[in-house]
């Protein structure tokens, strides 16, 4: 008999298709927060109206802004924003961003609730992978305070308890988990994703069709994530192309945001495998985006897993629309028809020999170490690596 056990996200709502200035307001005010702080990155601050109006939204309950998020969740950023939280007496913190800001609030929700205050105190909170491949996460305390979201990109950070943060001394990066560290609501607005670099959306794109493939072939596959990311990727399969055709189209944008949704439903809940595992050591190592990372491992990784994956694999070639195509074939085409890379060589930077001292680095991986076909030592990381060349 089928035996299984999904764990929903601390997550009290998705609010789709509204201005965000007046979701974020609306939330605020049933949540009765005082003072809300808004952590964001710099261009969106400075450059585009759209910290200024969810301010001016919170009117006399906006408490300060945040604009120093960077790519790849620094340790010295969580830190900064932790402090920046504390000094403002904040009672809500609202993400404006991508996946490096919403993961830079979780992280920083998390040095709130285990009272860290320098980089070295976070060598006690993160996730540690046991010999046997299991991951050990440390019991830890609530945060005083919650966050709401407001996505800018796919990367679907916004449906998760867990974040990625780079401890840059070392060059790796290291995974936290806390289930109060995921965003209490999360506003879907396609209007503020407009600013969106058209690159950076559409890699994140393929960031969420990786989360979503993933899950499908996870060695802990769910009825309920199965059924939600094969419609995901149906969905990508359409959206994706129409938001690079027509980017300003704001109902295939939402399109794109209801899709990272669905394929988000297996994050922190199901193992994924080699393309996230052997991605995060490739972004912490040669400051790869996440999303160009999926781009050029993702398919690598199906051809790798195609012998212990076939049926699942089928299932999702048929949702990208291509049922008599390999898994691999389907995810290529798709990345290649919105012009972003699929081979690891297209990446500037990549340095071929380098991959032994990366697949070192990787086989401390959690991702890495529950890949559907079982990866024991370097040597097979570097397969998947020449396969991505």
């Amino acid at each position: 008999m089928l035996e299984g056990n999904y764990r929903y996200l601390a997550q009290e709502r998705v609010i789709y298709g509204r201005a965000a200035a007046r979701a974020v307001a609306e939330e605020a005010e049933r949540l009765k927060a005082k003072r809300v702080f808004v952590a964001t990155g710099r261009t969106l601050n400075r450059a585009t109206p759209i910290a200024r109006a969810v301010a001016e939204g919170l009117g006399a309950a906006f408490a300060g802004v945040f604009d120093e998020c960077v790519e790849h969740t620094p340790r010295p950023t969580v830190v900064a924003l932790a402090a920046a939280l504390r000094a403002a007496r904040a009672d809500l913190v609202v993400a404006l961003g991508g996946g490096t800001v919403i993961d830079t609030v979780k992280m920083a929700l998390l040095c709130l609730a285990q009272d860290v205050r320098d980089v070295d105190a976070l060598d006690s909170w993160h996730v540690r992978v046991a010999a046997d491949g299991t991951r050990q996460s440390p019991a830890m305390g609530s945060p005083p305070f919650r966050q709401i979201a407001i996505p800018t990109t796919l990367s679907g950070a916004e449906f998760s308890d867990l974040a990625g943060c780079s401890d840059t001394r070392r060059g790796i990066k290291q995974a936290f988990t806390l289930p109060e560290m995921s965003p209490l609501s999360v506003i879907l607005d396609p209007a503020v994703t407009t600013h969106t670099p058209e690159r950076l959306w559409l890699s994140t794109g393929i960031r969420a069709v990786d989360h979503a493939v993933e899950s499908v072939c996870s060695i802990e596959a769910e009825p309920y994530v199965d059924a939600t990311c094969l419609e995901a990727l149906r969905m990508f399969g359409r959206s994706l192309p129409e938001n690079k055709a027509q980017p300003n189209d704001l109902e295939a944008r939402l399109q794109s945001q209801i899709a990272v949704w669905l394929a988000a439903s297996g994050l922190n809940r199901v193992a994924y495998g080699a393309s996230h595992g052997i991605g995060h050591v490739l972004g912490a190592a040669w400051g790869v985006p996440h999303g160009i990372t999926s781009c050029v491992l993702l398919p690598a990784v199906l051809a790798y897993n195609e012998s212990t994956t076939a049926e699942p694999q089928r299932l999702i070639a048929a949702a990208l629309g291509a049922p008599t195509d390999s898994a691999a074939k389907a995810v290529r085409r798709l990345i290649e028809s919105i012009g972003l890379p699929s081979r690891l060589r297209d990446v500037p930077g990549a340095d071929r020999s380098a991959f032994a001292d990366l697949a070192r680095k990787a086989l401390d991986n959690l991702w890495v170490r529950t890949n559907p076909r079982r990866i024991a030592g370097a040597d097979q990381v570097v397969a998947i690596l020449d396969l991505a060349w």
